[in-house]
């Protein structure tokens, strides 16, 4: 142990500074400012060193988070970023949009001794963004090339790590994407304050160096079929994600101006990429502003909503602010820039107006929680005779995605599917019951984190070497 750690004891724990809440209601840049080289390796030097980390346990990627700390205390920045890119792909982007307070953070040991968690995720940050500085980050260059191909669809983080996974083995790798650019949900679903649009580019034009091919505005069906891709490929991943909005069934749920969050989110990235969008009006400013959900989602749209100027942004949520899913540092911020939340309430139905049948009022019942579920987590219940309206010119239903019909979408019936509708794998290899056909990330576990697609697709890149490494060998047995 070097006298570099253990300093939780003396030195307070400290996040970068952020932007004024005045100030950052104006844009869509990063709200925080990020650590300078003497402030990261302070705060690094606050770990404990647990014998064990319980940081790394709740990580998905189960990222060596204590010796990365202790080498940026130390000031070994290049071996930092070395240990850190080994177990993650994307680290500068988990170090921005992770829900730290939930994983590892939340159960850092000094945290929960009452001496202030280390500030993990801005650590890491730093650590990847000096590493791009110093020219330490490079493409994926194999060994050796190999002549399998594999086809990866969604060029979101499960596709981008599996592509980056297999290119390292040599294998010669196609990512293709519905839209017209890589990233998936970090370019079009999350925004600019939380993730800058440039980091996501970088290191899709980092995996173009690296001979990574990518084939944009492709349409499964319209520009290849399933059948043709799988004849295409060696193997092939399916890493789609879930794009389905949930429904409300609720009345008043088609009138104009009750629109799903993706939409809105997706019209708003596009806006700020300075792309031509069409007015639909999925635009925030001078209006109010109901944002129904209590996930990750509808911050987001809260807090976009904001920034486009809305005369009022309201969240309503069922549960009360301890039962919500969403980070709580994400409501901290939302609060800060001026979003109202009203708690312990469910929408009862949209009220439209005689002549447009436009949007202009949200019916709400206000709820308390009554006895567990078979979750343990207590169940809303409405309370009588409290309904009331909630005026709204915009409503965002913002409360989760599901996998769409791929069987149906893609005219593959025999697609394995789960009653859920999500792609149906053996966790062991992460392969379908279809030969050679693997999937990963959100099309297989529903929606989730970031860092759990990461994984996926680092678990779907090495059922596919062990897979094409086995054919290849039995390949070579039958030649001789």
């Amino acid at each position: 142990m070097t006298q570099q750690m253990l300093k939780f004891v003396s030195v307070e724990t400290r996040r970068p500074k952020k932007r004024p809440a005045a100030r950052r209601r104006r844009d869509f840049e990063e709200i925080y400012h990020g650590f300078d080289s003497d402030a990261a390796a302070e705060q690094a030097s606050r770990c404990s060193q647990c014998g064990v980390p319980f940081c790394q346990v709740h990580c998905p990627l189960s990222n060596d988070i204590p010796d990365w700390l202790q080498l940026t205390a130390e000031g070994r920045l290049e071996e930092a970023y070395t240990l850190s890119s080994a177990t993650n792909n994307l680290p500068e982007i988990c170090g921005r949009i992770c829900p730290h307070d939930r994983l590892c953070e939340g159960n850092c040991v000094i945290e929960q001794s009452g001496h202030g968690t280390v500030t993990i995720g801005s650590v890491e940050t730093f650590i990847t963004e000096t590493a791009w500085t110093n020219g330490w980050v490079k493409p994926p260059v194999p060994v050796r090339e190999r002549s399998e191909s594999v086809g990866i669809i969604g060029a979101g983080p499960a596709g981008l790590a599996a592509a980056e996974q297999l290119r390292r083995k040599g294998y010669q790798v196609c990512v293709y994407d519905r839209y017209d650019r890589a990233g998936g949900l970090l370019i079009y679903g999350i925004p600019g304050f939380k993730l800058e649009k440039h980091l996501v580019e970088r290191r899709v034009n980092l995996l173009k160096q690296g001979k990574v091919e990518f084939a944009l505005n492709f349409e499964i069906g319209r520009e290849a079929t399933f059948n043709e891709l799988r004849a295409r490929h060696d193997a092939l991943l399916v890493a789609s994600g879930t794009y389905q909005a949930r429904e409300l069934p609720v009345p008043g749920v088609g009138l104009a101006g009750v629109v799903e969050a993706l939409d809105y989110l997706i019209a708003s990235n596009r806006k700020s990429l300075n792309d031509d969008v069409l007015d639909s009006g999925l635009d925030a400013n001078g209006k109010n502003i109901v944002v129904i959900g209590g996930g990750d989602t509808a911050m987001d749209c809260v807090r976009t909503a904001v920034r486009q100027g809305a005369t009022s942004v309201k969240c309503l949520y069922r549960r009360d602010r301890d039962n919500m899913p969403g980070s709580q540092r994400e409501v901290s911020h939302a609060e800060e820039e001026g979003v109202e939340f009203v708690w312990l309430s469910a929408p009862q139905a949209f009220l439209g107006d005689d002549k447009a049948s436009k949007v202009v009022g949200v019916r709400t019942q206000s709820m308390h929680l009554g006895s567990p579920d078979a979750t343990g987590r207590q169940v809303p219940e409405p309370i009588e005779g409290s309904s009331h309206v909630i005026d709204a010119d915009l409503v965002i239903k913002a409360f989760g995605f599901g996998p769409e019909d791929l069987p149906t979408l893609w005219s593959e019936p025999n697609l394995p599917v789960s009653r859920w509708g999500t792609l149906r794998v053996d966790h062991r290899t992460m392969m379908t019951e279809m030969e050679g056909v693997f999937a990963a990330g959100d099309i297989v576990r529903g929606a989730s984190l970031v860092v759990w697609a990461i994984r996926d697709g680092r678990d779907a890149a090495a059922g596919i070497h062990q897979h094409l490494s086995e054919q290849s060998v039995d390949t070579a047995a039958a030649a001789e």
